[in-house]
């Protein structure tokens, strides 16, 4: 794999068995202003793609060791790679191909040989349509509202199984306030990390996370899947809120801050509440159906000490 640093410029990784087409497309794209990371085989791609983490794929359907399709399905199906957009490169032009394509996840396809304005347009085009469409969190990087709500109203209408988690913190305005917004960010990052590692862990392989905004996430699986992510979640948030107290707040189980009314209060050590919503017992219809049962959930756990989850199971 070959690497060229620079800040700034959209990341694209390059998947082609032949050493003179990823020359031609690495000089091309360096010239358009992309960063150009290249393999020739299919060795570890997934791997890679989490590791690089880059704004584009452009991905051979034939490589010596792989089938470009099914690496496509992969990177769209796993939880930290499924936002990157994938655009298939070959010389097969058949119409079933790109149907094939399509149907795994790819953004786009395009066919040798290529004219070099045309693909480097369509590239641009589609990493910009992707960033306005993901709208990612800049601190967590998970995705944002926009496609959090297109995902829940994507499952809701194929009527499969479906679990959403609504998680967020207990007592973070006030770890906040009394600690300063950069260790509020720290406290973000750490609810991001842990759910990621979660629905890697223990989740489906087309299960999505998206941050909604300040403490508040959302995870979309399926209703098996909830008791084992959510004790994964508890358990590794409450194993690790605790490196970013002070060790005598810690230890003390509390730090002291001002309340709404302007009165110093004891506020115990943040926690981690999780709702889970789901299609089990009921059909559910909407977004906003959705929400609002998360809403109830949040509020309803929120009144309970410690690092909680609750499964709504109501008919």
């Amino acid at each position: 794999m070959t690497t060229t640093k620079t800040l700034h410029k959209e990341k694209i990784l390059v998947i082609d068995d032949s050493q003179t087409v990823l020359k031609v497309l690495e000089d091309l794209l360096e010239e358009s202003g992309c960063e150009v990371h290249t393999l020739n085989n299919g060795k570890n791609v997934l791997q890679t793609v989490k590791d690089l983490d880059p704004d584009l794929v452009l991905l051979d359907i034939i490589l010596p060791d792989a089938d470009g399709f099914e690496i496509c399905k992969e990177i769209k199906r796993n939880p930290k790679t499924s936002h990157i957009p994938v655009i298939m490169l070959t010389v097969r032009g058949e119409v079933e191909d790109k149907v094939i394509g399509l149907e795994k996840g790819a953004d786009d396809y395009i066919t040798k040989p290529f004219e070099s304005r045309e693909l480097i347009a369509r590239v641009k085009g589609t990493i910009r349509r992707t960033q306005e469409e993901r709208s990612a969190n800049p601190l967590t990087g998970l995705p944002g509202n926009i496609l959090i709500q297109k995902k829940i109203k994507q499952r809701i209408s194929s009527q499969d199984e479906l679990a959403v988690l609504f998680a967020d913190l207990d007592n973070f305005k006030s770890f906040n306030d009394v600690y300063g917004f950069l260790k509020g960010d720290l406290v973000i990052k750490l609810v991001g990390e842990v759910l990621i590692d979660a629905v890697d862990t223990y989740g489906n392989p087309s299960d999505f996370i998206g941050h909604i905004g300040g403490d508040d996430f959302i995870v979309i699986t399926t209703p098996d899947k909830i008791d084992t992510i959510c004790k994964h979640v508890i358990a590794k948030f409450d194993a690790q809120i605790g490196s970013l107290y002070r060790e005598e707040d810690y230890k003390k189980g509390y730090i002291v801050a001002v309340d709404r009314q302007g009165k110093m209060q004891k506020v115990p050590i943040m926690t981690i509440s999780v709702g889970a919503v789901t299609n089990e017992k009921k059909r559910l219809t909407s977004l906003g159906m959705v929400s609002e049962i998360g809403a109830e959930l949040k509020n309803y756990i929120k009144q309970k000490s410690g690092s909680n989850y609750f499964i709504d199971r109501r008919y």
